[in-house]
């Protein structure tokens, strides 16, 4: 059996988006078996950017164009959760112990209208708005602690 602590981290951008009453968006994964929400984010491509990949992974997720939100912030480090045990060895087919994620925040300025979570490849099957203040007791336990660490980092924008 592979040790899991020396397992790389997978490289990932994450996309907070906040919406004109400061609510966040948040979907509920398909193939999550717990009532769990997460914010948009995903594996950076080989040769992409940070910036870019959360740009699209917004896009992927939430079917919002680039067109109808804008940057506000960027995470200054990178920050990380571990996958529990009994995931790490199943979930990315055992290649990784968790991931280290660059967070972009994004002001939406569309209408809910122009979010679509049925995309090509959809990864959620609901959607709603929520307050900051809830993100970590929406989130899967093992990324409770990241998203804390989120309304610190991001808390100057969410107001």
């Amino acid at each position: 059996m592979t040790d899991i602590a020396s397992l790389p981290y997978r490289p990932c951008a994450g996309a907070m988006l906040l919406n004109r009453h400061g609510q966040v968006f948040v979907g509920q994964r398909l193939d999550s078996v717990v009532e769990a929400w997460q914010m948009p984010q995903g594996g950076i491509d080989p040769g992409e950017d940070a910036l870019e990949a959360a740009w699209r992974e917004l896009w992927e997720e939430t079917g919002v164009a680039r067109e109808l939100a804008e940057l506000v912030a960027e995470a200054p480090d990178e920050l990380f959760y571990d996958l529990p045990e009994d995931l790490a060895g199943r979930i990315w087919k055992g290649k990784w112990r968790g991931q280290r994620q660059r967070w972009f925040l994004f002001r939406f300025l569309g209408e809910d209208g122009d979010v679509n979570i049925q995309t090509a490849e959809p990864e959620f099957r609901a959607w709603r708005w929520a307050e900051p203040k809830d993100l970590p007791e929406l989130i899967v336990p093992f990324k409770r602690a990241l998203y804390k660490e989120l309304l610190t980092v991001f808390g100057q924008h969410l107001v």
